[in-house]
């Protein structure tokens, strides 16, 4: 198996050379627009790696590492519109730069260019590539329903919390090696390892995601930092905090959180200082290598090389330990 980099530098000149712009061109234009506003493109080159892991050609799971990068896209262009976000990787979103409406249709027609893609499998593995596929798109809208529900949920608990970003985010990243590892010959049992490392690191993903929102440089992190807490999200940060903290404490932060006199710089910073006092870094800190952890155990039992395991830690550092 080669290195991160290679898998990258091939899937990204392939996705340019698909031709995305058809008519009504106000339908495929933000398409075209969001594919180009780039990425690390993870999700894919785990699909394309799994599948070189286990003796497979990568030119074979290519439209699969298309499908799952197109199905991610088409959940950023629908998040954007539910969290009112006017930006996307430092560019204007789609549904900002045209209107909630064609964002709509084009996330839409994102989603039915996904399933083009996914269906192109072998018909030996087909049903089983699907049936992943159809699952975690099932999941991964009932997380986003959850994380809607949990904005004006006041009992939401840390389990609570975890379950909704191992659904809306992690299972993705599990569906990616899963469907690769299966596109390469894969045994079922080393498939399902590679997906429970997946998942677990994708955790980590996610909460390394919240401490950098509250945390971060912004000069490096490249946006504003503390929209969360502008937002009243309910993360890890917060709900660990609402644990850990006396009476008091528990108040305070509340009454930050929901006060409508505060500035905006007031309230991160009030917040902040909460979350200081009660360790909250560390302890998110301390959660994300836990996931961490729980992932590299299951990646243990794949029946694959010392090598290509150590190449696929790369890939969950660099995931983990980004500081963007």
């Amino acid at each position: 198996m080669k290195e991160y980099e290679y898998y990258y530098s091939y899937f990204e000149n392939r996705l340019k050379k698909e031709k995305f712009i058809h008519q009504p061109s106000q339908l495929y234009e933000p398409i075209a627009y969001t594919l180009q506003l780039g990425g690390k493109r993870i999700r894919p080159v785990l699909t394309l790696m799994a599948c070189e892991l286990f003796g497979g050609n990568i030119e074979d799971a290519l439209p699969q590492a298309m499908a799952i990068e197109l199905f991610h896209n088409f959940t950023l262009i629908h998040d954007d519109i539910m969290d009112n976000a006017p930006l996307r990787r430092g560019k204007a979103s789609v549904f900002k730069k045209w209107n909630r409406n064609i964002a709509i249709l084009s996330g839409d027609t994102l989603f039915a260019q996904a399933y083009q893609f996914v269906q192109m499998a072998d018909q030996s593995i087909l049903p089983d590539v699907l049936a992943i596929f159809n699952q975690t798109a099932l999941e991964v809208c009932e997380g986003q329903q959850y994380d809607l529900i949990y904005e004006n949920d006041n009992d939401v608990s840390v389990a609570d919390y975890t379950e909704m970003i191992r659904l809306k985010t992690a299972v993705l990243f599990g569906a990616s090696l899963k469907i690769g590892a299966l596109l390469g010959g894969a045994m079922r049992k080393d498939a399902k390892n590679l997906f429970d490392f997946g998942v677990n690191i994708g955790i980590g993903f996610q909460l390394k995601d919240d401490l950098l929102d509250t945390f971060g440089d912004e000069n490096v992190f490249g946006k504003k930092t503390g929209n969360d807490i502008l937002s009243n999200k309910k993360t890890f940060l917060f709900l660990k905090a609402i644990e850990k903290a006396s009476p008091a404490e528990k108040k305070q932060l509340i009454n930050s959180y929901t006060s409508k006199d505060l500035t905006e710089n007031q309230k991160i910073e009030n917040v902040k200082t909460i979350f200081n006092k009660l360790n909250i870094y560390q302890l998110t800190n301390d959660e994300i290598n836990n996931f961490y952890k729980w992932g590299m155990k299951s990646l243990k039992k794949v029946n694959i090389g010392d090598e290509d395991k150590e190449k696929l830690l790369l890939v969950a550092h660099k995931m983990i330990d980004r500081i963007k």
